[in-house]
C-alpha cells in the first residue's frame, strides 16, 4: 500500500500491508470508505425510470466505460508484486454455504454478471461489467472502483448508477437494481489508488420494466409525460389512413410509407388519387374543367415576394422554364407577384405503399418489485488472500476496440476467459499499479469490473469471487490487447466487503 495515517499526536503510521502493529479495528475503520448513491426511495424510482424510458432507450444509447486510452493499454511492468496480509479466506456463495462438491466439464455463463449502467460527469451514459456477490441482505454488486467513482474528474459515485442482470438489447429480464451505497478501500475514494480498483455496491430491490398499466393518450400528452412511456406502429389500410388524418380528436399520429414510385393513371381507376402537375398560364388557360389528367387543378395561387425572390425566380426561369413555369409580375402598386398554375394528374399508389398509425402509451405504476437481487439471480462467493498459479474464469461484456483498431467484440453478449494468475506482470506505468495479478486475456474495455471467479463450477454458476477487471494490457507489443489485471483480494479488500455486506437497502416500491 502507499498510504499513511497521521494520527491525533502526528506521529507518521504506515498502513495497509506495512502496518502489521495496527489495532484490527483500526485498521478496517481506515480502509472503508463509503458514499451515498440514490438517497430515497423515490430518487431510486426516478432513476429506475430514466433508464426504462421508452422502453429502454437510455440502456440502448449507452456506451461501454472508455476510462482507459491508447497511451493506457502498455505492457505491464515487474513490481514487487502483492504479498498475503492475513491468512486466506472465503465465503461461500448464495445457495452453497454449506460445502458440496460437484465435477462438471460444460461452461455456462453465471446467472449473476449483467451490467452497471451510469451517468459520468459529461453527462455521457456509460457501462461497465458487474456480478452479484454473497450478502446478508442478498443485495450487493461487485465492480471496478472506476465504474462506481468518477475518477476523469475526481467526483463522487457516478450519477444514475443501477445494475442490470442479464441484460440483453435494452431488456432487463430479472429488472433493474438502483445503488443505494458504495463501499470501496480508502484510498481509491480519495488518492485513486488502482491497486484498490473494486467497488462494493448495495443496491435497492428491483424494479420491473412494463410492470404498470398502459393509458393510451394523445401525442402531445405523450411529449410531456416523463414517466415510462411506449409507443407502438400498427399498419393499417388506405381508407383507415385517410379516415383518420380527419379525425382532429384521433390521439394516434398517422403516417405512410412510400412504395414503388406512382404509376400514372386515370380518375376512373379504382383508389386512384389526384396530384398536380405546375405548367405554364397558357396551358392552365387552354385546360379543361372537370376531373381528368391536364384537367385545371383548382385556382392559381398567386404568392407576393420581395424584389429579390422576383429576380432569382426569374433568373432560374431563363435556364429552365419547365422547371419554373409561373408568372412573374409587379402588379399597379408596385409589387412583385409569382403565380402558379396548376392541372391534374392521377395516379396509383405503389405496389407495397403501406400505411401506419402510431399509438401512444403512458405506463403507470410502473414500479412493480422484483424482489432483492440474489434471490433473483443467486450471488458469488467471495475469496481473498489467495496464491496466484490457481485457475479462474473471468466474464465480461468486452465491447470496445483494440488499440490498432481492430474489433472483435460487441458488447452485446457476455464473454469468459480462462486461465491462471500471475504475478509476474504487476505493475502499470500508467497508472502507477503495483499490486495487480495477472491474466492472459484479449477482453478490452465493457469487461472492465467483470468477475473472476476462483473455483468456478459449471454446474452450479458459482464460484468465488476473487478479483474484478480493472486494466488492458499489450504485452507483447503488437497493438492488441492480451493481458487483464485484478487489484490483489487481500484482507484490506475483505474488511471493504464485510462492511458492505452487511448495508441493508430495502425496497423502491
Amino acid at each position: 500500500m502507499k498510504r499513511i495515517l497521521i494520527p491525533a499526536g502526528g506521529a507518521i503510521v504506515a498502513t495497509g500491508l506495512l502496518a502489521a502493529g495496527l489495532a484490527g479495528n483500526a485498521q478496517a475503520a481506515s480502509d472503508v470508505a463509503s458514499d451515498p448513491m440514490a438517497t430515497s426511495a423515490a430518487n431510486a424510482k426516478a432513476i429506475a425510470e430514466f433508464w426504462a424510458d421508452n422502453n429502454g432507450a437510455a440502456l440502448r444509447a449507452a456506451k461501454e466505460s472508455n476510462v482507459w486510452d491508447k497511451s493506457d493499454v502498455a505492457k505491464l511492468q515487474s513490481k514487487g508484486g502483492y504479498s498475503s496480509d492475513t491468512k486466506p479466506g472465503s465465503t461461500a456463495p448464495i445457495g452453497e454455504e454449506k460445502k458440496t462438491t460437484a465435477k462438471v466439464q460444460n461452461v455456462n455463463m453465471p446467472k449473476t454478471i449483467g451490467k452497471v449502467f451510469f451517468v459520468n460527469s459529461k453527462g455521457e451514459k456509460k457501462w461497465c461489467s458487474a456480478t452479484s456477490i454473497q450478502s446478508q441482505y442478498r443485495n450487493l454488486v461487485a465492480t471496478a472502483g472506476h465504474c462506481v467513482y468518477d475518477t476523469a474528474t475526481n467526483s463522487d459515485v457516478m450519477s444514475k448508477w443501477v445494475f442490470v442482470p442479464g441484460y440483453y438489447q435494452g431488456k432487463a429480464p430479472f429488472g433493474i437494481y438502483v445503488g443505494k451505497q458504495a463501499f470501496t478501500h480508502y484510498d481509491f475514494d480519495v488518492y485513486e489508488d488502482y491497486d484498490r480498483d473494486y467497488a462494493f455496491v448495495t443496491v435497492y430491490n428491483g424494479v420491473k420494466l412494463g410492470g404498470g398499466t398502459p393509458k393510451q393518450v394523445s401525442k402531445a400528452d405523450w411529449d410531456k409525460y416523463t414517466g415510462i412511456k411506449d409507443a407502438k406502429d400498427v399498419e393499417i389500410s388506405r381508407e383507415e389512413f385517410r379516415k383518420g388524418k380527419l379525425d382532429p380528436t384521433s390521439t394516434e399520429a398517422y403516417w405512410v410509407k412510400r412504395g414503388t414510385a406512382p404509376e400514372a393513371t386515370g380518375p376512373d381507376y379504382p383508389g386512384a388519387a389526384v396530384g398536380k402537375v405546375e405548367v405554364a398560364e397558357a396551358a392552365y388557360k387552354a385546360a379543361k374543367l372537370g376531373k381528368g389528367n391536364g384537367f385545371k387543378f383548382g385556382e392559381p395561387v398567386t404568392e407576393i415576394v420581395t424584389d429579390a425572390e422576383a429576380a432569382a425566380y426569374k433568373a432560374n426561369q431563363e435556364k429552365d422554364a419547365a422547371k419554373y413555369p409561373a408568372t412573374v409580375v409587379k402588379d399597379a402598386r408596385g409589387n412583385w407577384t409569382i403565380t402558379h398554375y396548376y392541372v391534374q394528374q392521377w395516379y396509383k399508389p405503389g405496389s407495397d405503399t403501406k400505411f401506419y398509425k402510431t399509438v401512444f402509451f403512458t405506463i403507470e405504476g410502473f414500479a412493480a418489485d422484483a424482489g432483492r437481487l440474489g434471490d433473483n439471480v443467486g450471488g458469488q462467493g467471495f475469496a481473498w488472500n489467495q496464491p496466484t498459479g490457481k485457475p479462474v474464469r473471468v466474464f465480461g461484456y468486452p465491447a470496445a476496440p483494440h488499440p490498432d483498431g481492430n474489433k472483435n467484440y460487441t458488447g452485446v453478449t457476455p464473454k469468459w476467459c480462462y486461465g491462471t494468475t500471475t504475478k509476474k506482470l504487476q505493475g502499470s506505468a500508467a497508472k502507477k499499479i503495483e499490486e495487480h495479478v495477472a491474466l492472459k486475456c484479449a477482453f478490452t474495455e465493457g469487461a472492465d469490473g467483470g468477475p473472476w471467479l476462483y473455483k468456478y463450477s459449471n454446474a452450479k454458476r458459482l464460484g468465488y469471487l476473487n478479483g474484478v477487471v480493472s486494466t488492458f494490457n499489450d504485452q507483447d507489443g503488437n497493438g492488441r490487447v492480451d493481458y487483464i489485471s485484478s487489484p490483489y483480494f487481500d484482507g484490506e479488500t475483505n474488511t471493504v466487503y464485510k462492511a458492505a455486506a452487511v448495508a441493508w437497502s430495502g425496497k423502491i416500491v
